[in-house]
C-alpha cells in the first residue's frame, strides 16, 4: 500500500511540474458565474414579462460581479490585474503578425489581443447593466433607476439596452470562436479556465504571485454592498 501511495504522489508531482498556475479561483468563479447569469438574463428576458423580476436579479448579480472584477483587476492576483494584460497597440500588432507566422508568441496570461477583448466585454457588460437600470417595458416593469430620468430618456436607454445585447452576443460569439481557434492550434484555454493551469511551456510573460482569498471575498462583499446600497437609496 505504501508503494502505491508513493507512486501516486510521484505521479501527482510530475503532473504539477508539467503545468504552471495561471488563473486563480476568483477569476475562474467570476468567469463561470458570469456565464450562468448572462444565460439566465437572456432566458428570463425571452420568457415574458412575468419573468422580468428574475431578469433584473440576474442583472444585479452581473453588476456585483463587474464591481468585483474591477477591484480584483486592481489588487488581485498577478494574472488578474489589468496592468498585466492591457498592452499598447504596437504589442497587439506584433502579436497578431506573429500568430499568423510560423513562430507564434505564447502568453501564460491573456495575450495582447485577448486582453483587449476582455476589456471590451467588461465595458459592454457594464453598459448593458447600466442601461437596464433605467429601462422599462411599457407594461409592468421598470428598472430601479427609472424614476431618475424622463420617460423619453428611459425609452432611449431601453432601446440601447436591447441593441447592446445583440452586439454583446456577437462579441461573445467572437470570444468563443477565438477560444476554439486556439484549441485547434493546441492551446486549450477552456481547460485552463476550469483547472487554473496551463502546460509548462515557454511563454512571453511569467507567472506571478496570487492574492489571498480573503481579499477576493472582501472584493465580492464590496460589490454586493455597492449594489445593495444603490437599491436602498432609490427604494
Amino acid at each position: 500500500m505504501m508503494k502505491i501511495s508513493g507512486e501516486t504522489q510521484r505521479d501527482q508531482a510530475d503532473n504539477d511540474a508539467s503545468e504552471v498556475a495561471v488563473w486563480d479561483w476568483p477569476v475562474r468563479l467570476f468567469h463561470w458565474a458570469l456565464v450562468v447569469l448572462l444565460a439566465g438574463s437572456w432566458v428570463s428576458a425571452e420568457a415574458g414579462v412575468e419573468f422580468m423580476t428574475w431578469h433584473m436579479r440576474c442583472g444585479y448579480g452581473v453588476l456585483t460581479l463587474l464591481v468585483f472584477r474591477l477591484l480584483w483587476g486592481i489588487w488581485g492576483s498577478a494574472k488578474a490585474r489589468f496592468g498585466d494584460f492591457v498592452y499598447g497597440p504596437r504589442a497587439v500588432v506584433v502579436y497578431v503578425r506573429a500568430w499568423f507566422s510560423r513562430s507564434p508568441v505564447h502568453y501564460l496570461g491573456h495575450n495582447p489581443l485577448g486582453g483587449w477583448m476582455v476589456v471590451v466585454l467588461l465595458l459592454m457588460l457594464l453598459f448593458q447593466v447600466a442601461t437596464g437600470l433605467f429601462a422599462n417595458d411599457d407594461i409592468f416593469n421598470e428598472g430601479p433607476l427609472y424614476p431618475l430620468v424622463s420617460k423619453g430618456v428611459s425609452d432611449l436607454l431601453t432601446t440601447l439596452h436591447k441593441w447592446n445585447f445583440n452586439l454583446l452576443l456577437l462579441a461573445v460569439a467572437a470570444h468563443v470562436g477565438a477560444v476554439l481557434l486556439y484549441w485547434l492550434r493546441g492551446e486549450n484555454l477552456i481547460k485552463a479556465m476550469f483547472t487554473g493551469r496551463k502546460s509548462n511551456a515557454e511563454y512571453f510573460d511569467k507567472a506571478g504571485p496570487s492574492a489571498p482569498l480573503w481579499l477576493a471575498a472582501l472584493s465580492l462583499v464590496a460589490g454586493a454592498g455597492a449594489v445593495w446600497l444603490m437599491l436602498m437609496l432609490v427604494a
